[in-house]
């Protein structure tokens, strides 16, 4: 998760940077940036017009360009970026959805209940013709859904007993807007009474009322009552500009903000005097003037900060967000990072998209187990303070300049999906290309699987979780002997018992101690070997013969016999096994070791115990190969203690019996560590 969480960090890196070229190709080629303000006088008739339009502002009595133009000097600064984003919308020939009612419970479900938003509802009344022209509606869908007005059509034929409660006897427009200035109040239906049925008067119409829930100030003294009054609001955003009433998108996003943030219009169009707005640090209109407990904030000072709805909705979004707006956010990070499996997984095309998929659904599921607990820790009334600091710091950090280039580029990108992709694209494949060269490095040959060999391991993989019990949380090897015997599947059906019996996969070998067996002292293997040339072949015979008996035996009785074993250890003076075969010898020990190499004697060298493992049993016999540990060979430990030769061990592991060939013990279950006993006092005891 680690490397994908970097991963998506390099490519919002890599989009920053990449924007901030743009920025300079494009000063480059035009000698402007989008920060740049733009001259009204040197706009035409068509460019002014569009400006107003996306501005909210009616232009229908306006003919000259010099009335045009001042109507936009009084809404607010124009920029460069500004400008080119109302032509490309103006250029876009997006059709608009507008949704189809099919009775009260789905008007009441979308509108009614709707109380963050402004609907636009043709209703068409029995019999009768449509109040708005089918032309006509399309444009003013087009016109209204830019200040996010959603708009709709309500067949009075579909439900006609819920058209004669409401009173709609004949074709009529509805509009529906919230009542009350609090999140989630009370919505109110205001129908459409004028006599001119097109497009700019309803449009007029529509922003009165919504201009109508903005508290309006017309002079200095209800604007000092209104600035040094404090109130539930902590975030306000005044107006300041010589309007009729404020411009559609500031009154749409009054509606949207509903209960976080408070909309003011301050109409300075017959104020005689602006000593107060001077006082306060106001000197210039039209000016957007953010209030907030930490200071005072001008808005479109920054980057991309513009006189438009969308501009505007990302800053407040930044300043004052939902929860809401936070999950969407932590979703979207979630499941780009999610993809990024899709470029980081090697090997073949299936597999990625398998991987893929589980970790869409994997990280989804964590995503949303991982809201829950927040909301309900959110909903209790001892984190006020909690939560305020959280906005205290969602505002310091939004504020600055940083902030205002990611809320820049964040607009861009999502203008241009396209472009998002491919670079998303982009980076993915330089992280398959790195990934790739990485495991060639390491002689992974899992990179050049394909898909046939790969959907074959994952039948082997799932036929051993459906036919054998898990053993261990490890990962399961892909092998199987499926393939190889055929009959395998028929013999396991004729005897059940070998259904319990687990796959164990065989990567724990390699984790198991090993070490030289090393011995004290100076005598050659040769002079061993010269003075006691019987000594080995006496061993072996003993050996034998007890190798012989162990098989007669029951596990019970070799559980018994190490019992006794590891009483006799006890006993001697020094801690060793001498281990013969299945078992160890259960008398008495000598009091020396046996020999190293070949030979034994109680005068010759002895076993060089610190460098064994604290946790493994003496001894110096291997009970596999029934032969004596010779100097220098190379020994493994398992967890229950006991140590065989580094090779025989291996095989008998690797043959399927994952357990001691002394104490049945489990070879890949750790064990208590055994502690030598001190040792006992050289003297006979009396």
């Amino acid at each position: 998760m680690w490397v994908k969480l970097c991963c998506l960090l390099l490519y919002f890196l890599a989009l920053f940077v990449l924007a901030r070229v743009f920025e300079a190709v494009a000063w480059y080629e035009s000698g402007f940036l989008a920060t740049q303000l733009v001259d009204p006088v040197a706009l035409s008739f068509r460019k002014l017009r569009t400006i107003l339009e996306c501005r909210g502002l009616g232009h229908s009595g306006l003919p000259e360009k010099k009335d045009v133009r001042e109507l936009v000097e009084k809404s607010g600064d124009l920029m460069e970026g500004e400008l080119y984003s109302a032509l490309k919308e103006e250029e876009a020939s997006e059709s608009v959805s507008s949704t189809n009612f099919s009775g009260e419970m789905h008007f009441y479900e979308l509108v009614e209940d709707t109380k963050d938003g402004i609907w636009l509802v043709q209703v068409i009344a029995n019999d009768r013709s449509p109040l708005v022209g089918k032309v006509h509606w399309e444009k003013m869908v087009k016109k209204v859904s830019r200040f996010g007005i959603r708009t709709g059509t309500f067949n009075c034929s579909s439900d006609p007993r819920y058209c004669k409660r409401r009173g709609w006897l004949k074709s009529t427009l509805i509009m529906s807007v919230p009542q009350t200035s609090t999140s989630k109040g009370k919505v109110m239906l205001k129908e459409y009474s004028g006599r001119k049925i097109e497009v700019e008067h309803i449009f007029k119409w529509i922003t009165a009322h919504a201009a109508s829930r903005i508290k309006t100030i017309y002079n200095s003294e209800h604007l000092k009552e209104e600035w040094n009054k404090s109130d539930q609001y902590r975030v306000k955003i005044y107006l300041f500009a010589n309007l009729d009433q404020p411009p559609a998108f500031f009154s749409a996003l009054s509606v949207k903000f509903t209960g976080r943030v408070e909309f003011i219009f301050v109409n300075v169009e017959n104020w005689d005097n602006k000593s107060y707005m001077a006082e306060i640090g106001i000197y210039k209109t039209p000016s957007y003037i953010l209030r907030t407990p930490e200071g005072i904030y001008r808005y479109g000072n920054n980057t991309g900060e513009f006189i438009s709805l969308r501009a505007m909705d990302s800053f407040l979004r930044s300043l004052q967000p939902e929860v809401n707006d936070l999950f969407v956010l932590s979703l979207v990070l979630v499941n780009l990072m999610a993809w990024m499996d899709l470029f980081i997984t090697q090997g073949a095309t299936i597999k990625r998209f398998v991987v893929l998929i589980s970790t869409l659904g994997t990280y989804n599921s964590l995503l949303i187990i991982s809201w829950l607990p927040v909301l309900g820790f959110l909903q209790l009334p001892y984190l006020d303070s909690f939560y305020e600091y959280s906005l205290k710091l969602f505002r310091y950090s939004n504020t600055t300049t940083l902030a205002s280039w990611v809320r820049a580029d964040w607009m861009f990108y999502s203008s241009h999906p396209a472009l998002f992709l491919s670079t998303y694209l982009g980076h993915g494949l330089l992280i398959d290309y790195f990934e790739k060269k990485r495991r060639r490095n390491n002689n992974m040959d899992e990179v050049n699987a394909n898909n046939l060999e790969w959907l074959s391991s994952l039948w082997d993989w799932y036929t051993s979780y459906l036919f054998h019990p898990i053993a261990s949380f490890q990962h399961f090897p892909f092998d199987s002997d499926w393939d190889e015997d055929p009959d395998l599947f028929l013999e396991r059906l004729a005897f059940p018992d070998l259904w319990l019996h687990p796959l164990i996969p065989t990567d724990y070998i390699k984790n198991l101690p090993m070490w030289r067996f090393q011995c004290l002292g100076a005598h050659s293997d040769e002079e061993m070997l010269e003075t006691f040339p019987d000594s080995e072949s006496d061993s072996d015979s003993e050996n034998k013969e007890l190798f012989s008996g162990d098989r007669e035996g029951s596990e019970d009785d070799e559980l018994n016999t190490l019992h006794r074993c590891s009483e006799g250890e006890r006993r001697c003076s020094i801690e060793t096994c001498s281990c013969a075969s299945q078992y160890c010898h259960h008398e008495p020990c000598e009091p020396k070791a046996r020999s190293c190499g070949s030979s034994s004697s109680a005068g010759d060298m002895e076993p060089d115990w610190s460098t064994w493992p604290s946790d493994m049993l003496h001894c110096t016999e291997c009970v596999v190969c029934l032969e004596n540990f010779a100097k220098g060979c190379l020994l493994m430990g398992l967890p229950c203690g006991h140590v065989f030769h580094q090779n025989c061990i291996v095989m008998w592991l690797a043959g399927g019996r994952h357990c001691c060939p002394v104490c049945r013990w489990a070879s890949y279950k750790k064990k208590q560590p055994y502690i030598h006993p001190q040792p006992l006092s050289s003297e006979p005891p009396s």
